[in-house]
């Protein structure tokens, strides 16, 4: 068998420009603003669960498909997110214009109810959607499967790709991410500094200690609840809790083993990196602009502006979405044999 190339994509894709609203300038409203005005409309889930093998459960929410035979797309959602965030629901109705099913994986105890087992997930945490993959895979084995990764749910979607011998192939035929923050330990740090870095991880460590908080009697045994209930940074929850329950020596070993940058070189599927160099989430000079163009099969679409998952253009009346349109686009043309979309 040849070694597999770019060419064999046949992609074609051309970036849009992106026009930052000048109503919402900074990182910060770009992000704050996006996630207020993106609308929480439809599309109507379909929810099926889905057993693990280790005997847990994932909630996937299906989204009407558009067509009978479609493409199929999953999504996953960024740290304490799940399917209903507006951002998963905005790509949903961008992706079903384009004639692509839309399938949102809810992360374990993410949907609405806690897990059964002592763990939760992770950014380096892969062995969920590859289940999921491999059950869409097996259902239909002739429909396109692409995937869409949102901030945390990104980088588990490189380092996915990136740690399989085929680089993804054998799972996905393209690939979009959105805001990933490439180094975790670089991105645990900057939510330390300033006010607003503060402000978003305690609105993070509120959501992650009442998960810990809804299943202390199985947790206990093995954390230390009260130093979890005394964490003010998301370092040391990933130190007191992520790192335990997962089997890491603690938060910088894990953040070492699962950032996506280490992933990057060895990924085979066309994948589109959407990112701001103003993200406040991951500093500027560690988004891996070098490595992003060092690799053929990586489409990066970088910007100066744009926030963490934000992208905001257009009028406050008519607010547009540049980043999920344009990741719509991608998928979509992939998906479609490549076909143009415009």
């Amino acid at each position: 068998m040849s070694t597999p190339s770019p060419d064999d994509s046949r992609l074609d894709f051309h970036l849009r420009p992106f026009r930052p609203a000048a109503w919402a300038p900074g990182p910060h409203l770009q992000t704050l603003l996006a996630r207020s005005l993106r609308s929480s409309k439809g599309p109507d889930y379909t929810r099926e669960r889905v057993e693990t093998p280790d005997g847990d459960f994932l909630d996937l929410d299906w989204a009407p498909e558009p067509a009978p035979g479609a493409p199929i797309c999953l999504i996953l959602h960024g740290l304490e997110g799940s399917a209903a965030r507006t951002y998963v629901r905005n790509l949903c109705r961008e992706l079903g214009r384009r004639r692509v099913h839309p399938v949102a994986m809810n992360f374990r105890g993410c949907s609405g109810e806690p897990n059964r087992t002592n763990r939760l997930y992770h950014s380096g945490a892969t062995e969920d959607p590859v289940h999921v993959l491999e059950l869409l895979r097996a259902r239909h084995p002739d429909r396109p499967i692409g995937a869409m990764g949102f901030s945390l749910g990104g980088n588990v979607l490189l380092k996915l790709m990136g740690e399989r011998g085929d680089g993804g192939r054998g799972l996905l035929d393209v690939a979009a991410v959105m805001s990933v923050p490439y180094d975790l330990s670089a991105g645990a740090d900057i939510l330390e500094t300033g006010r607003m870095g503060r402000l978003y991880s305690q609105y993070f460590l509120r959501s992650l200690r009442e998960k810990v908080r809804l299943k202390e009697g199985d947790l206990a045994p093995v954390l230390d609840i009260e130093a979890i209930r005394r964490a003010q940074t998301i370092r040391a929850f990933d130190e007191r809790a992520t790192s335990p329950l997962h089997g890491f020596e603690g938060a910088e070993a894990y953040y070492r083993e699962s950032s996506s940058v280490r992933f990057l070189d060895t990924i085979r599927v066309p994948t589109l990196l959407l990112h701001s160099m103003d993200d406040p989430f991951l500093p500027a000079d560690r988004v891996p602009l070098e490595a992003m163009e060092q690799n053929p099969w990586l489409v990066p679409a970088v910007t100066k502006r744009g926030g963490h998952v934000g992208f905001l253009q257009g009028s406050p009346t008519d607010p547009r979405f540049w980043a999920d349109e344009e990741a719509a686009r991608f998928l979509g043309s992939g998906l479609a044999g490549m076909a143009r979309v415009d």
